[in-house]
């Protein structure tokens, strides 16, 4: 509950905050012209996004005949879950990795990669499976896809805003910094805020899976295997969906790991391991 609040209380930050860009830019017609980008993109973002990641990493929809042993997990899982089971896909990728997708339970839908079908045993599969169907339980797919977009349209903002300054005419006599907050503040507080979205997320379904199949050993295990292998196993894909990922798949710099869409391999484990079921 307390994590749903806080999750809340972020979106309605980050929409505040491009509500306020808006305004910056142009009055209240501009707040008004960034409500209904807000909507439409949010809009987009709802019927659209699983079908575009799902092709983005051209994932392909498992069989029952292909795989009865996952199917089978998936069935119990979703069945603790009480939600409808979801469709499993498997993107053709080394490096071992996870995600979820879909706007609501009864779109939810699945993915994991070869490389984890490969180092990962059973009980771990399990526990990686249970993670991302608490994603979808509670519709986290939803809301880290409409944090991601509005992080997305406030950095492109925060650039309009910056081209302004720099050859329109009206821009020009803005308040510097005015301009200073619009151009630098707001996308890093936008990225900071749909973060802190992301880790809170990522602990509350490693809660809600491990009580769904009422064992943590399994994705704790699971979290290390593919934290160790994710050092050398570079992922292909697009950097701006790390947030989907079970584990952060595109390391990159000192500055990359501190502003990070997933709490540390080790605080998870240490949440597992204290959790009493």
């Amino acid at each position: 509950m307390i994590e749903t609040v806080k999750t809340v209380a972020l979106l309605g930050l980050l929409t505040g905050l491009f509500l306020g860009a808006g305004y910056y830019l142009g009055g209240s017609s501009g707040a008004a012209a960034a409500l209904v980008f807000s909507l439409l993109m949010n809009f987009f973002a709802y019927w659209y996004s699983d079908k575009i990641v799902l092709r983005m990493y051209n994932a392909r929809e498992i069989s029952k005949t292909e795989n009865a042993g996952i199917h089978k997990l998936i069935e119990e899982i979703s069945g603790e879950a009480k939600i409808p089971k979801p469709k499993i896909y498997l993107v053709d990728q080394k490096a071992p990795n996870a995600f979820a997708t879909g706007r609501d339970p009864k779109h939810g839908a699945l993915a994991v990669t070869t490389g984890l079908m490969e180092i990962l045993d059973k009980a771990e599969i399990k526990g990686v499976l249970a993670h991302e169907i608490a994603h979808i339980k509670n519709r986290d797919t939803l809301t880290s896809t409409l944090a991601a977009t509005f992080a997305g349209a406030l950095a492109f903002t925060a650039q309009m805003a910056y081209y302004g300054a720099l050859f329109g005419g009206r821009d020009r006599n803005r308040n510097p910094i005015g301009l200073i907050l619009m151009v630098i503040f707001v996308p890093l507080a936008a990225t900071i805020v749909r973060l802190a979205i992301s880790r809170s997320r990522e602990f509350a379904a490693d809660r809600t899976g491990a009580i769904f199949i009422q064992e943590t050993e399994g994705l704790a295990s699971a979290l290390s295997k593919i934290s160790d292998a994710s050092k050398h196993v570079l992922m292909k894909g697009n950097p701006a969906t790390s947030h989907m990922f079970i584990i952060n798949p595109f390391k990159g710099d000192l500055l990359m790991n501190l502003l990070s869409t997933h709490p540390s391999t080790e605080a998870r484990i240490r949440s597992l391991k204290s959790l009493k079921l």
